[in-house]
Formats: structure tokens, sequence, C-alpha cells
């Protein structure tokens, strides 16, 4: 189900493009943190802009598809389109929003308090204050425009907060890893904080993210449902 937007597929055409040039201008910075051991993909940040260039190049594929699949009758092609439509909103629910709302919100909370304890101000060295926004706030608008302009089929509850505590999970367990071979911890904060306070740290941030599914969980029904209102008292015969 497509929103009163004119023209959605050109929305995501043009925000996918954003992505790639942020992603080509992060790339080819050379910061020394990103020659060391997990490169890039160390960073939330970065692993983040990975998923939502790939979730909106689906939403780009999806709408592709669906204007070859239009009228042409070929259930094969029905049966794919459908497959597709299920990815795409799997990444959003899953991925692409939580995910994204926690990069934003926790790196400008963070950076409000301290910023030489998530992004020092060595960094403007070599990152331009209009890539750092790219990274850290033009990601919560878009993800927002597309949940409006494009209803999604949230997966069950259980498995979408599986789902993303996996990811949580995962991140968690790849930042202690590089800490363990290299001695150094990805994010600066963690360095100033004791074992006991790293361990609540971690735990907060999956319960988190778990927040942030559900909240979007709500927020995409709340959206459709009052769609779906406003489109049923356009329907309903007007009295004299």
């Amino acid at each position: 189900m497509e929103s009163g937007c004119p023209a959605p597929g050109v929305l995501r055409v043009a925000i996918l493009l954003s992505y790639c040039s942020i992603l080509c201008n992060y790339k080819a910075i050379e910061m020394p943190s990103h020659q060391t051991y997990g490169g890039s993909w160390k960073f939330l940040t970065f692993i983040d802009l990975v998923i939502q260039a790939v979730f909106f190049g689906i939403c780009v594929l999806t709408d592709l598809s669906s204007l070859l699949t239009r009228g042409s009758g070929n259930q094969e092609q029905e049966r794919q389109l459908k497959k597709l439509i299920s990815l795409r909103d799997w990444m959003l629910a899953v991925l692409a929003f939580p995910v994204g709302v926690f990069v934003v919100a926790v790196f400008w909370i963070i950076y409000a308090y301290d910023r030489e304890m998530i992004y020092p101000k060595l960094l403007d060295n070599f990152i331009p204050g209009w890539l750092n926004h790219g990274m850290h706030t033009t990601v919560l608008p878009f993800i927002l425009i597309e949940m409006r302009t494009s209803h999604h089929a949230y997966p069950s509850r259980s498995s979408g907060l599986a789902a993303i505590c996996t990811f949580s999970v995962g991140y968690i367990l790849w930042v202690c890893w590089i800490h363990h071979v290299t001695g150094m911890w990805v994010y600066p904060f963690l360095e100033h904080i004791g074992p006991g306070a790293r361990i609540v740290f971690f735990g907060s941030t999956t319960i988190l993210m778990n927040f942030l599914y559900l909240l979007g969980e709500v927020l995409n029904s709340y959206i459709w449902d009052t769609q779906r209102s406003m489109e049923e008292e356009k329907e309903k015969p007007k009295l004299e």
C-alpha cells in the first residue's frame, strides 16, 4: 500500500543515491582507524549505512519489479515480487528502523554530553560536517519518510525481537572480540568505565534496540491505521 505521496519511487532512488555518495566519501577518507583490525566494519555507524543502502536498494528493486510485473499476469513474477516485498518489510522492521534510530539517538545523546567520548574533535580534521550529518542525522528522516510513504508488514513480534536481539548481541561480541585482539575499545568512552558498567551498558543497548523495534511496529500501525481510517471516511457517502 502506498500513501498519497506523488512519487515514492523517485524518493527512494534519491535516498539510495545519497547513501551511496555518503559511503563512497566515507571510505575515501584515510583515517588511522580504518587501517586497524576490523576496519570500518567495527563501527556501528558504518554497518548502519550499509544496512540503509541495502534496504533502499531493495526498495528500488521492488519498485522496478512492481512496474515490470503490473498487468503481466505472470504468476512466477508475482511470486518473486511478493518475496521481495517480504524481504523489504523484514529489513525495515528488524534492521533499518531500530538500528538507524539507535545510531542517531545514541550518537547525539553522547555527543551532547561529551563529544570526546564518541566523536573526538580530532575527527573534524578527517570528516566534514555534512558527512557527519549524513551518517548520524539524515538516517532518521529518511527512514521515517519510507515508513510514511509505504505500508510495511511486520513479522511476528517474537521472531522480530529474536532477530534484533541476535543482531545486538552479535555486534557486542564483535566489539569485545576487537578489544580482545587489539587491547583497544572501538568507542573511547568504553575505556573510561569499569567492567560492570560495560555489562550494564551493553545490556541497556540491547534493551533499547528491542524497544525501538516495538516503537517501529507501533508507529507503522498508527500511520497506516490512520491512513486507512481517512480513506474509509472519504468513501462514505455524504449525507445531505
